[in-house]
């Protein structure tokens, strides 16, 4: 992989051909001394100095192994994040990664682990506790083995691999279809809970308007989760495909009915994708691959947000679920440390990766079964009655909880089905896929790629900001949103060779 400092190997610029020429010229990057100067600096404040300022706050922490193991993985993770920020090339599955990785893994728990609190009590001996720290850093390293290994392939280009056959970009006439389909799913979503007023009150109210529309049951929430889900995801699609449209295309943006409808779709996303009625983790879906696709070839951007990322994480997240209940139900953050937040609120990923490592103890391996589950979240469990609970809801269960909506980190997922084997391996595998995907990206948004109708530029910066919630868990949860996407992408992606015309 390549070193911080290190530049990247300039691939030769290809001719303007037609296809190309609606895209905005391209500047030289200057990057590689801006990324001298600032790493240092960064790498110190993301591996030395945040670790040592945690490590100096007051609490009743055992500085055991555990405790040490944390600290070895919340510097591993900074450097690696570090790393992908002043690289030349912008790796935003990564990036993402890494980020998740340092915030929820690193710096959350080694607080937890200093003050000696934690959002999610520890239910087995302190040992699971290591070995769970253990475990997740094992996967940070099969991650990077993956990504080092897709390093060493090389790209086979779609349009050379088969003549037949062009690289993927969004259907003209579909990605209309599109539009139509996000304006009458978001629409039935906005009437059926009652107008759009209720979509700035708060989350609490908007569960309440689906309990009462009827399109969830007791027994299963699949309704509720396509209503949603149909809502909320084809509005963002649309809104992606055409910011990609308007910041690559000049004629895009002298078409006033091309701004007209970005502007349609811009409102009714403030309706149905705002951080009042939403998820804290979907609204970052939103606003990250918004920012992805708008700003396609900005350094700056990437690097904001993964820098600014890890502050907004830390010192803004815990506080934003201002929106979650009514103004009766909410309970205010009330703390004397910055850090404290961090070991009552949110980040329980690592203590129930341990947990579970307890509970897999007594029950064994599921050996598939939970991540089948996930897959077939679609089906009703009137029709499947055994169909797996959420991962983190069965383990809540074990545990005595009362409130089981808890999390269930991807290596928690992986380790209940295969063991520590098939953990690393699914690792590795992930770390592959993410490499390629990033080298594809880059090569959709250079003036070589696809044009302003590339798929690939707008699929990516989607799956960086869903990242966090398939990372966070569980999967059960998590899947309606990426199955719904992908059948809006399957409505839209041609891979028709367009002999070199602008696919708008």
């Amino acid at each position: 992989m390549t070193s911080v400092h290190e530049a990247e190997p300039s691939a030769p610029v290809p001719e303007r051909g037609p296809r190309d020429r609606d895209l905005p010229p391209t500047k030289p990057m200057s990057w590689a001394m801006l990324s001298r100067a600032l790493a240092v600096p960064l790498t110190l404040a993301l591996v030395c100095f945040l670790p040592a300022v945690i490590a100096a706050q007051p609490g009743s922490g055992v500085r055991d192994t555990a405790y040490w193991l944390q600290l070895v993985l919340t510097c591993y993770a900074g450097a690696r994040l570090a790393t992908m920020i002043l690289s030349t090339r912008r790796r935003l599955l990564q990036g993402v990664f890494w980020m998740f990785v340092y915030i929820a893994m690193g710096v959350a728990p080694f607080a937890q682990a200093v003050i000696g609190q934690t959002p999610t009590p520890l239910v087995g001996p302190r040992s699971d506790l290591m070995t769970a720290v253990a475990l997740v850093l094992v996967g940070c390293a099969a991650f990077d083995l993956g990504a080092l290994l897709a390093s060493r392939r090389p790209l086979r280009d779609r349009a050379t691999a088969r003549s037949a056959n062009g690289p993927a970009t969004a259907h003209r006439v579909r990605l209309r279809l599109l539009v139509l389909l996000a304006l009458v799913a978001s629409g039935y979503y906005v009437l059926k809970l009652g107008g759009p007023a209720i979509f700035f009150t708060s989350r609490q109210e908007i569960s309440d308007s689906v309990a009462v529309s009827g399109v969830a049951s007791g027994q299963s929430n699949v309704g509720s989760a396509f209503l949603k889900g149909f809502g909320t995801v084809p509005a963002l699609l649309a809104l992606l495909f055409y910011t990609r449209r308007l910041v690559t295309s000049r004629r895009a943006r002298r078409s006033p009915s091309t701004v007209l409808v970005w502007c349609v779709l811009a409102a009714l996303n403030v309706i149905v994708n705002n951080p009042v009625s939403n998820a804290r983790y979907w609204f970052l879906t939103v606003l990250v691959s918004l920012l992805f696709t708008a700003f396609p070839s900005s350094a700056a951007m990437y690097r904001s947000v993964l820098a600014l990322g890890v502050v907004g994480a830390l010192v803004l997240f815990p506080y934003a679920d201002r929106f979650r209940y009514d103004g009766a139900g909410y309970r205010p953050v009330d703390s004397s440390s910055v850090f404290e937040p961090l070991a009552t609120k949110d980040y329980d990923q690592t203590v129930m990766f341990a947990n579970t490592l307890a509970w897999v103890d007594t029950r064994g391996h599921t050996y598939g079964r939970q991540l089948a589950g996930s897959a077939l979240f679609f089906v009703p469990r009137s029709v499947w009655s055994g169909k797996p609970e959420d991962t983190g809801v069965r383990v809540g269960q074990w545990m005595g909880m009362n409130m089981t909506n808890l999390s269930a980190p991807l290596w928690t997922e992986l380790w209940v089905d295969f063991g520590a084997v098939g953990m690393t391996g699914a690792f590795a595998l992930v770390g592959y896929l993410a490499a390629r995907a990033d080298r594809r990206y880059a090569r959709a948004v250079s003036r070589a790629g696809p044009g302003p109708g590339s798929v690939t530029a707008v699929v990516v910066p989607l799956i960086a900001g869903y990242t966090f919630i398939l990372l966070r868990g569980p999967l059960l949860q998590a899947m309606g949103k990426p199955a719904i996407a992908l059948l809006c992408l399957l409505l839209v992606t041609s891979f028709r060779r367009r002999d070199g015309r602008n696919p708008y």
